[in-house]
């Protein structure tokens, strides 16, 4: 069954393939934090990290972000650079995490063992207080990927968003139960890639490097 409906067979758009490239963030101001929906730029390494992961890479027609600074002020430097056209979708900002943003992890992992340990293991049936139930988030995320594929059936997309966003992404993709995609590694300024062709999507690589 396909996982997208991007158009009818009197189109033919159903035959035209969507590239989906994900990249997440590089380092935001502040180091290693539970960080969430926190509005923290990139530091000057972040910069370097996401200029160097584009860099020679031409072949976009369009850039979708995350609203949150560690995401959008990259997003709209590299549109404005290769003249194409951006926008911000508030779906792909990160999972919330609540009381725990802006933590760290080591602090937190001292204080809340069990909760800290519960999270990881089972985010589908732990939530951090005030956080954002999973079950919502991947609502949210799916919602906006398939919004994302069917409003721009046929080109090739850059969407710069979180780790938790570009897990719940490629989840979908691979049909992963969404309680599992912290098992997935998504490194600053790593780079992923979604194709879709006649309503199915396929995961070319994740975090490796873009072809041309």
């Amino acid at each position: 069954m396909p996982l997208f409906a991007i158009g009818s067979s009197s189109t033919g758009m159903e035959t035209e393939q969507t590239i989906i490239d994900l990249i997440r963030h590089g380092e935001p101001v502040g180091g290693l934090l539970i960080r969430g929906q926190r509005n923290d730029p990139l530091s000057a390494t972040g910069w370097r990290q996401m200029r160097g992961a584009v860099e020679g890479c031409t072949g976009w027609q369009r850039v979708i972000t995350s609203p949150l600074l560690r995401c959008a002020e990259f997003a709209h430097e590299l549109a404005a650079r290769l003249a194409i056209p951006v926008s911000e979708e508030a779906a792909v900002a990160e999972i919330g995490f609540g009381q725990w943003e802006g933590v760290k992890p080591a602090e937190l992992l001292a204080r809340q063992p069990q909760a800290y340990q519960a999270f990881w293991e089972n985010p589908a049936d732990f939530t951090p207080p005030g956080g954002e139930p999973l079950a919502e988030f991947q609502a949210r995320v799916v919602t906006a990927l398939e919004r994302i594929v069917q409003r721009h059936c046929g080109e090739h997309l850059l969407i710069v968003a979180h780790g938790g966003v570009i897990r719940m992404m490629v989840a979908h993709v691979l049909g992963m139960p969404a309680g599992n995609m912290f098992r997935m590694d998504v490194p600053y300024a790593g780079l992923s890639r979604i194709r879709v062709e006649r309503g199915v999507a396929r995961l070319s690589f994740h975090c490796g490097q873009p072809q041309p």
